[in-house]
């Protein structure tokens, strides 16, 4: 039986919008809701065409639909570039890095789209800087979506600017915060603050061990609270590594630090987090360890999964066993998904010992979602964590495989469940220009179709012709009405099916 569910647009303004728009249709897309469906978008080609290799860097969606990325290396000059692909998997190399001593080298971070349209990045190598064995400290760079690039501030490995960053944020206040590996005070790295225009300040300096962490290997994210929150390798209380098994902590925008944990205190602790945070629904941040946790499978042990509070409680959700059934070696943090779970991956591991996607619950209830193939029709290795697109799906890299074995994009469909509260419920309608934009949590398998009368009566009801998505995936469904109807009043519903 087939259910519907209203919502009625009849203000002046938007009766206006209606009369004199024409309507253009947007064209929903078919999925495989029995299964999980992993589709291989790109494969990086290298040297000596100007496309990347070696992308270890999660993907973000743009405001206009499409994917940036950063591949470490490749590009016209070998050290890395930054590229866009669309949803369907056509690649456009936007900017290749030119390397020490003008430019940057090695891009390992993710981007992030500012507030004013472009995107920050940072570089592990290259610039000005020359106390970073002869390779650059690092730079941070805006790039637009056509691809103007500016080199906004290049590290200098001293006690005031940190070197080798590793990723940006964009803070409330419009100002990017990061962090480096080395530098600072002590050479264990540090928290930095630079402004859109390239001001760069020193916020914190790691490595006061015991009691501190050293060398954080990820960027932060901002809390709900307005601090920050990131990660160190090493450093930290416990005694069960030479010199730390790393931290979790919280510094403010102003630069008050404080350590939340510190990795290492029991057998079946993880230890060594490679990644960030992501912070949940619930409030918590959820991350990984690259090595630690309960099995003795792995040398080190094979990484786990945690739950900490703002407040500094920890709980280790799920120690990896590795092979010959689990991944192992997690190198990025998960993210949470439109049906509350978390979704990640593992540089190893697997069916096929190339790497697997994972979902764990909150909660921790863990299941494997895919595991690599490693050929040259899939990726191996994927470093870099997933980010959900707009159609419900994941998109991530892997930093080998593919046709040339120099790693891939690829697109990972899969059936989410529970569906994303509140079910088949409009959340959101609002106008975008001329259009009109609707939120409607899905479930997976049904066909959900906008449709539009000039009255509520059940007998005018027409399909909007292309406004559609056949067989969702139980993700939260985004569908524009181009142009609105060419009715004097607009009354919309979803007629869903079964």
């Amino acid at each position: 039986m087939n259910k519907s569910i209203y919502v009625g647009l009849s203000t002046g303004k938007t009766l206006h919008l209606i009369i004199t728009l024409g309507l253009v249709v947007l064209t929903g897309r078919a999925f495989n809701a029995d299964a999980q469906t992993e589709t291989m978008l790109h494969s990086f080609i290298g040297y000596p065409t100007d496309d990347g290799r070696d992308p270890s860097a999660k993907l973000v969606q743009g405001r206009d639909g499409n994917f940036y990325g950063t591949t470490y290396l490749g590009g016209s000059s070998s050290v890395g570039s930054v590229f866009r692909i669309t949803p369907s998997g056509t690649s456009t190399t936007l900017y290749s890095f030119a390397g020490y001593p003008i430019d940057g080298d090695g891009p390992g971070a993710e981007l992030v789209q500012g507030s004013d349209g472009n995107f920050y990045g940072t570089t592990y190598y290259g610039g000005t800087g020359v106390y970073c064995n002869g390779s650059g400290c690092g730079t941070v760079f805006r790039i637009s979506p056509s691809g103007s690039y500016t080199t906004l501030y290049f590290f200098a490995n001293s006690s005031n600017s940190g070197s080798n960053p590793w990723g940006l944020v964009q803070g409330h206040d419009g100002s990017f915060y990061g962090t480096t590996e080395f530098g600072g005070a002590n050479n264990a790295g540090t928290v930095f603050r630079v402004s859109p225009g390239g001001t760069h300040t020193n916020l914190y300096s790691f490595g006061s061990h015991p009691a501190d962490g050293a060398r954080p290997y990820a960027g932060l994210v901002q809390g709900s609270d307005g601090n920050f929150y990131g990660t160190t390798y090493f450093g930290g209380a416990s005694t069960n590594c030479s010199i730390g098994c790393g931290t979790v902590f919280q510094i403010s925008p102003s630069g008050t630090y404080t350590t939340l944990y510190s990795f290492g205190s029991s057998p079946t602790d993880g230890y060594g987090p490679f990644a960030g945070l992501a912070q949940g629904s619930d409030g918590n941040f959820y991350g990984t360890t690259y090595y630690g946790g309960a099995s003795t499978n792995c040398s080190g042990g094979c990484g786990t999964v945690f739950r900490i509070g703002p407040n500094g409680t920890y709980t280790n959700l799920y120690s990896f066993v590795g092979p010959p059934n689990d991944g192992y070696y997690p190198s990025a943090a998960p993210m949470q998904g439109s049906d509350g779970n978390f979704y990640g991956t593992t540089e190893n591991g697997g069916t096929n010992n190339a790497g697997i996607v994972f979902r764990i619950s909150p909660s921790g209830n863990y299941t494997i979602v895919y595991s690599f193939i490693g050929s040259a029709n899939d990726g191996r290795t994927p470093d870099a964590g997933l980010v959900q697109g707009r159609d419900g799906s994941f998109y991530g890299t892997t930093t080998a495989g593919g046709t040339n074995n120099y790693g891939t994009v690829f697109r990972l469909t899969v059936p989410l469940n529970p569906a994303p509260y509140p079910i088949n419920q409009i959340t959101g309608v609002q106008l975008s220009g001329t259009n009109i934009v609707f939120n409607i949590p899905s479930i997976a398998a049904e066909i959900y179709q906008l449709q539009v009368s000039s009255s509520m009566n059940p007998t005018n009801w027409v399909n909007v012709p292309g406004v559609s998505v056949t067989n969702s995936i139980g993700a939260l469904l985004t569908l524009t009405n181009f142009g609105g109807a060419l009715q004097p009043q607009g009354f919309y519903r979803f007629d869903i099916t079964p």
